[in-house]
Order: C-alpha cells, then sequence, then structure tokens
C-alpha cells in the first residue's frame, strides 16, 4: 500500500520505535551472525513489491515514480521497466513472468523477462477493480490478489465501483477471475506456503492475519485467525515463520507467537521478500529505501 493512506499508524508506530541495536540476539537461528540490516539506496519516492527470480535477482517498484528496479546478484542496481502501470505487489511465475498488480488502470499485469507487457484482469464482472495491491502465485500457476481501496491522486474517480474488498484467484488459464475470499474487511498483503496448501491475508483494516487452506476449486476457505497483528505485506521462511511489514519488521513463528522484532530506520516498512544466491538474503523496502539482511532461513516453506 501508499504510506499517505496510513499516516496514523505510522505516527503510532514511531512513537514506539526504538534504535537499532543487538536486534539480531533476540532471534536466534534466524538471522546470521552479527548481521544487521545494510541499506542499499535511499533513492525513491516509495519503495514496494519485492519479488525474487529463481537466480534470486530482485525486482521491486517505486511505485510514485512508475517504475520497477532490479537489484541483482552481484549487488547492481538498475531500471528494468519504466511506465510500470504505478505497479504495486509483484511475484514471478513458474515461466519467469513478473506478475503485477498494476493499480494505474487497476489491472493485473504479466511482464515478460524482455519487459512485454500482457494484461491479465481489467475487470470483474464488468465492474472496475478497486485496486490489485499484492499478489502470490501458487505451485499450480493460479494467481491469487488482494483487492483494497486506496484513493489514488492519479486515478478519475473517487469511490469504487465494487464495494466489498475482496482476494480474487485467477486460475491457470483462466480469463476472468473469481472470488477467492470475501470474510474479510480490507485485504493487503497476502503469501502462500510452497506446497501450495496454506495461504496468509493480512487484513489490514481489522488489523489480523488469517490463515486459509486452500480448496480443490482454488478457493481459500476454513478460515482461521492467526495473529492479530497489524502489517502491509509479509515474507514467508522455510521454518514457517512470518514477517510482518510495518514498523520495523516482527516475526511470528508456525503457531502465530511473536519471536522477535527486526529494527529498520525508517517509518514505515512495507513489505519484504527473500532472494539472493542462496535464497537467505531477507530484501526489504521502506519508504525511499532498500535494506538487506543476511539470514541463516531461507524464503519459501
Amino acid at each position: 500500500m501508499r504510506i499517505k493512506y496510513y499516516s496514523t499508524f505510522i505516527f503510532l508506530s514511531t512513537c514506539f520505535y526504538t534504535a537499532m541495536g543487538a536486534v539480531p540476539d533476540t532471534i536466534p537461528g534466524i538471522i546470521a551472525n552479527n548481521a544487521h540490516p545494510e541499506l542499499i539506496s535511499k533513492q525513491f519516492a516509495f519503495t514496494e513489491g519485492p519479488a525474487a527470480d529463481k537466480k534470486g535477482n530482485i525486482f521491486f517498484t517505486d511505485q510514485p515514480n512508475n517504475k520497477i528496479w532490479k537489484y541483482d546478484t552481484n549487488g547492481k542496481l538498475s531500471v528494468f521497466l519504466e511506465k510500470a502501470g504505478r505497479s504495486n505487489g509483484l511475484y514471478f511465475d513458474a515461466k519467469g513472468n513478473l506478475i503485477a498488480c498494476a493499480d494505474e488502470k487497476d489491472e493485473l499485469w504479466s511482464i515478460s523477462p524482455k519487459g512485454k507487457v500482457t494484461v491479465l484482469v481489467n475487470n470483474f464482472g464488468g465492474h472496475r477493480l478497486n485496486g490489485p495491491n499484492d499478489v502470490w502465485v501458487a505451485p499450480n500457476g493460479g494467481i491469487y490478489f488482494t483487492d483494497p481501496y486506496y484513493q489514488r491522486d492519479y486515478w478519475d474517480r473517487q469511490q469504487p465501483d465494487i464495494k466489498e474488498q475482496k482476494v480474487y484467484y485467477l486460475a491457470p488459464g483462466a480469463k476472468k477471475p473469481v472470488v477467492a475470499a470475501a470474510d474479510i474487511q480490507k485485504p493487503n498483503g497476502i503469501i502462500g506456503t510452497r506446497n501450495g496448501k496454506l495461504v496468509y491475508v493480512a487484513d489490514i483494516g481489522a488489523g489480523k492475519i488469517y490463515k486459509y487452506t486452500v480448496n480443490k476449486d482454488g478457493s481459500l476457505g476454513h478460515q482461521q485467525l492467526f495473529a492479530e497483528k497489524f502489517t502491509d505485506g509479509f515474507a514467508l521462511d522455510n521454518q514457517g515463520n512470518l514477517y510482518l511489514c510495518g514498523n520495523g519488521i516482527t516475526v511470528i513463528n508456525k503457531a502465530g507467537k511473536e519471536i522477535g522484532h527486526i529494527d529498520i530506520p525508517e517509518s514505515w516498512t512495507a513489505n519484504a521478500c527473500f532472494g539472493g544466491r542462496n535464497n537467505d538474503i531477507l530484501f526489504i523496502t521502506a519508504m525511499q529505501g532498500i535494506y538487506t539482511l543476511k539470514m541463516k532461513v531461507k524464503g519459501g516453506e
């Protein structure tokens, strides 16, 4: 999400902010020895949507400047795509295409490795989507995306066409999405397990995280309250720990219990993902900056 729409939450989070100290010691076995978040660059307007390709290169968005950037495994920064549809959340599919929540015109895109854009979804039932925000691609190729409403200053509308804010599913080969989950106030971050059996959704409106099982038809069922935590995006490691973004990064284990906190010297941390050659670098988008943190764990479960 864009931070300007949650300035109240930012103020509250900064009231509780503490300076970076011996944070790694609070999460033994997860963060690499003597590692701390390292600032890579602070040249952006608002960073979001990090996603790693198969080689570990990380792509992320600078939404206000309408660009998608690449941070490669050699530490080089470059612009991958100009005129990026004001993309927010990103995720790679198995073919190496970058799936993007392009909310300039409220669409879901597939971007080829060479930067060719294909519009996958541009409406639901003939109605303009609220604004695709975050996305996860299941092992079978099905695509889940959240559709909250955040008024953008570049839109030509002042209210949503669809009153409800839902999670949608685009089945492999399908042309139209279906509702995956509607029992939620304002879905934001979304991620699933590597085996495709569980999906986590951040309800930023309720300040809760829900866990769902994936039904045979791709819909999300058996909603469980996983944690009463306010979060934007999140990442998942191979031990089942979730990394919640907002006031730095809060780490909770697979039982929903908080096990530690990673301080980031920014007023807001929007999202995170694992990448790097060994899939053991936590990449963090935080306002104007991007950060990396060497981990003992790897991405995915």
